[in-house]
């Protein structure tokens, strides 16, 4: 594997840490990842309304309605993400003296961003 290759795999293995936390040696998430966090456990939530919801035969409008904000808070909580994976993790790849990582960051990101949702 070239060297490009594994420096882009890496980067895949954990949500960017921000690097204010890294340089003060602060361990655990950093806030904008504890931020991600407790929003994807408030779509938890909202998931286990939808089945308490369905069991209880609750009409399908209210239903759909739910679903629609658990598809919106997801959508918000990918653009955090993305956010962050711009700032950093393709920031970092553009600056980077090897092609090829450039290259297979900006592939990467244009093929998740194709498929329309995030």
């Amino acid at each position: 594997m070239k060297q490009g290759n594994l420096a882009v795999k890496e980067r895949r293995v954990r949500l960017h840490a921000d690097p204010e936390s890294e340089a003060s040696g602060q361990k655990g998430p950093s806030p904008a990842n504890m931020k991600v966090v407790r929003r994807l456990r408030n779509i938890e939530g909202q998931i286990r309304g939808l089945q308490r919801m369905v069991g209880e035969e609750k009409y399908c409008i209210d239903i759909m309605t739910q679903i629609s904000a658990a598809r919106a808070a997801l959508n918000q909580v990918g653009m955090l993400v993305l956010q962050r994976h711009v700032e950093h993790c393709v920031a970092d790849a553009i600056k980077s003296p090897d092609p090829v990582a450039r290259r297979e960051v900006i592939e990467e990101l244009m093929s998740v961003l194709s498929k329309g949702e995030l």
